[in-house]
């Protein structure tokens, strides 16, 4: 019997709302700073993450699975608290937002772990995850402390 859980995860997002489900299930996604690529000259901005299946979670299992994200009409990218040159560094993707500015134009913003940030200047909300196959037991279950 197949595990429809490991079925690959295929998302577009067009709007902040779909932006929001793309963003729920790569909370606790993690990467690293060479996993990031800004492509000013595509206007593509795009990063590979090992992303917590958090489906799979709910059912018992404790699983990791590579993906990858991608916003197409990137105008500018900002990071802020990313430390330069730390390609090693581990990053843990905590939520993506979006501000509409002048409609539908607007900042993406990928909120890291530890107040790291990267904010996407976008014409419109255009991305897509993708996962990319491999499947992994992952060592733990991520937990937010209670901020309260």
């Amino acid at each position: 019997m197949s595990d429809p859980a490991a079925e690959p995860l295929k998302l577009i997002a067009l709007d902040a709302d779909d932006l929001s489900v793309i963003s729920a299930h790569l909370q606790d996604a993690v990467l690293k700073r060479a996993d990031i690529a800004w492509l000013p000259a595509e206007k593509r901005f795009a990063l590979a993450l090992r992303r917590f299946d958090w489906e799979g979670a709910a059912k018992g299992r404790k699983r990791r699975r590579l993906a990858a994200l991608h916003f197409e009409r990137v105008t500018a990218a900002r990071s802020t608290r990313m430390a330069a040159g730390a390609g090693d560094a581990v990053l843990s993707l905590l939520a993506v937002t979006f501000a509409q500015s002048d409609g539908p134009a607007g900042q993406v913003t990928l909120h890291f772990s530890d107040g790291a940030a990267i904010r996407l200047d976008v014409e419109c909300i255009e991305a897509q995850m993708k996962d990319l196959g491999p499947i992994w037991e992952a060592v733990a279950t991520p937990a937010h402390p209670d901020a309260g």
